[in-house]
């Protein structure tokens, strides 16, 4: 899609192509009502300032959006409407050795016992065996740098969506 196609798309329809970015409702608002955009950094610049003026609560509508790593069920159940511009991010996972991704598997539902949420990483470009490393070293930190680590992550993921929906 272009940007000027993006500016006059009615409010249901840019609503949904946000939500395929960021299942933060607070965001996807935001991103909406600034329309419209007078250039592609615009719009990536207005998205990062939306995103930093979120509440806790709304960053985790965000995450809970999110699937969870290398779980490729979750993966399809969470974005089934999503394919296009999720596809490729965890796509280092389904090469991954039995052992990594149960490995994986672990540490995932320990860091969201411990922490409450899903870890949250952008997976595009790493490895699974380097997932599970930054996995390890992210679990002993405490919630509130955790709520900063995956809401980092979750903007790179966002940035990297937008550009794939923009096409460029």
């Amino acid at each position: 899609m272009t940007l000027d196609e993006l500016n006059d798309f009615s409010t249901a329809e840019a609503n949904h192509t946000f939500m395929q970015c960021c299942t933060s409702k607070a965001w996807v608002n935001k991103m909406v009502k600034e329309r419209p955009f007078i250039t592609l950094k615009a719009v990536s610049d207005i998205a990062d300032s939306a995103w930093k003026d979120l509440t806790e609560a709304d960053y985790l509508q965000a995450f809970d959006g999110h699937p969870k790593i290398g779980d490729i069920n979750s993966l399809r159940a969470k974005y089934a409407n999503t394919k296009a511009l999720a596809s490729g991010e965890q796509s280092a996972v389904q090469q991954a050795s039995e052992k990594v991704l149960n490995e994986l598997s672990v540490g995932n539902d320990e860091y969201q016992v411990k922490f409450g949420f899903i870890f949250i990483v952008c997976a595009t470009g790493k490895s699974a065996a380097q997932m599970v490393a930054l996995l390890h070293a992210r679990l002993p930190n405490d919630r509130n740098t955790e709520i900063a680590n995956a809401a980092e992550e979750q903007r790179k993921i966002f940035q990297l969506r937008l550009v794939k929906c923009l096409g460029s």
